[in-house]
């Protein structure tokens, strides 16, 4: 077929809302499985490190499957992609559901990533060619509601379904959806952007593999086993040097496996760098306040999980506003904005202690979440705006591949700085008392403390962290969407390629 891509002169509503649907089942589904991992573990009788892969596993083959994505979107119609990524989703489901013991339920949940994993590149891809660039901020808003409120609520729900149910009804629920969305996308879906033959270049596939795979793997377990933890290293190294070899692989290739072309055009390349700053905050700030609300203050996880719904909510509410909002202001005012309140809230979050009440720790945290809702989708989307359409796959997939590598980094080190200074905060606290009068309640009492001047700290680092971000904000231009400029970035020769 040709190589033009061209705009789609209506959007297909019925597809992206199908989609859409799709999509927010494959992230609530990946959100759902972490408040029940205490129970699995006593039900199959393993430990902690064995049950990690559950969560791990699935990262890894995402990790691994994204950076393929944008050869998949180049080379198979979108409606045979989405109807077999589906099927996989839902034959994983059906695994894990009603899996016979632990090893089936890993095989179900990598099943599944393998399905979810094309899901929104695919989706982000049907958007930018359904609508026009300067109303692609609206589109994008809805896709973040999407992509942020499912993994948002998904704790909250899952913590009831644990508590009063049995985890496996954590598949059983997803699965009809999945079923009614696979049946509705044989029955509807269609067609909508153009092919074209590419060839896989396997050795690309391998280096990103290792790469990835390896950086990811390694982050994730340096929070749990240490830096100097002998498979965290050689991961990270493996995963360093594979990734420097991929990289120099695609600029030589001809028709390269992920166009790193993308990174020729500086609105694109500075959305990324402020987006994975903006992740590796956003995923540390998940996993320090359920630490602080459940460890520190001693509060269910079912609780917990109701105490951070509002900021769910709020990010719902405010994902279509500010898409909104951004084609009318553009993407530098908005991401300001958001990132000096998410730097502010994040600062009073390290202040939080163990008197801090119930109201005020919902109040920031929604605060938060209102501010992190305001720079994700405008900052990107004016990036994807500079790309021509026919490296929308490439930039999409970069993108999602970035933004889990970031995440993965972030949470391994703000991880690694709270237990750090947990363990330095409870052997000082320890140093300063007559051992005669350290009892078990003292002990407990120490670690507790300890435990949350790891938090605070962690916070405090974070909110250095996203500075970062907030300053770079202040260097990005507004992309020209008019007719003119459309068309100049359209004829454009592919940079970086031969």
């Amino acid at each position: 077929m040709s190589n033009t891509v061209k705009q789609l002169e209506k959007p297909p509503y019925l597809m992206l809302g199908l989609l859409f649907f799709a999509t927010f089942v494959a992230f609530l589904n990946n959100s759902l499985l972490n408040v029940a991992l205490p129970t699995i573990m006593h039900d199959f009788k393993i430990d902690y490190s064995a049950v990690q892969w559950l969560t791990t596993g699935y990262m890894l083959v995402s990790g691994i499957l994204i950076p393929v994505s944008a050869f998949l979107l180049t080379r198979f119609t979108n409606r045979s992609l989405f109807i077999t990524a589906l099927s996989i989703f839902t034959l994983g489901t059906i695994i894990a559901a009603y899996s016979p013991n632990f090893g089936w339920l890993i095989a179900g949940r990598m099943i599944q990533a393998g399905g979810s994993s094309v899901m929104s590149p695919l989706l982000m891809n049907i958007m930018l060619i359904s609508f026009p660039r300067e109303k692609r901020g609206a589109a994008m808003g809805i896709f973040g509601l999407v992509m942020i409120v499912a993994p948002a609520i998904g704790p909250t729900l899952s913590g009831y379904i644990v508590q009063y149910y049995n985890w496996r009804v954590l598949f059983e629920m997803i699965l009809p959806f999945a079923v009614i969305a696979l049946l509705l996308a044989i029955w509807k879906f269609r067609s909508v952007m153009p092919t074209r033959p590419t060839q896989l270049d396997y050795l690309s596939v391998v280096l990103s593999t290792i790469g990835f795979g390896g950086l990811l793997y390694g982050f994730s377990d340096a929070s749990s086993a240490g830096w100097g933890d002998p498979v965290v290293i050689t991961c990270l190294i493996a995963g360093t040097v594979a990734l420097a070899l991929f990289i120099i692989r695609q600029l030589r290739l001809e028709i390269p496996l992920l166009d790193l072309g993308i990174y020729k055009y500086p609105m694109y390349s500075m959305a990324s760098i402020i987006s994975a700053v903006n992740a590796a905050a956003l995923f540390s700030g998940m996993i320090l306040t359920p630490a602080y609300v459940q460890n520190v203050r001693g509060i269910t996880p079912l609780e917990s999980g109701l105490m951070l719904l509002p900021g769910a909510i709020v990010m719902g509410i405010m994902s279509p506003i500010t898409g909104k909002l951004f084609d009318k202001f553009g993407p530098r005012i908005l991401g300001f904005v958001g990132l000096a309140i998410t730097v502010a809230t994040t600062f009073l979050m390290s202040r939080f202690d163990l008197h801090t009440t119930y109201n005020y720790i919902i109040l920031i945290y929604s605060i938060r979440m209102f501010g992190i809702s305001m720079v994700m989708m405008p900052i990107m989307t004016n990036g994807l705006n500079q790309l021509p359409t026919r490296l929308n796959p490439h930039g999409t997939a970069a993108n999602n591949t970035i933004q889990q590598v970031a995440g993965a980094i972030g949470t391994a080190i703000f991880v690694s700085i709270m237990n750090s200074k947990t363990k330095a905060s409870a052997a000082d606290q320890l140093a300063a008392m007559d051992p005669t009068t350290i009892t078990e309640q003292v002990q407990a009492q120490i670690g507790q403390t300890a435990l949350l001047e790891g938090i605070q700290f962690s916070f405090l680092i974070a909110a250095a962290t996203t500075v970062v971000a907030m300053i770079l904000t202040l260097f990005v231009k507004r992309v020209d969407v008019s007719k003119e400029a459309l068309a100049k970035i359209e004829s454009e020769p592919v940079p970086g390629t031969k």
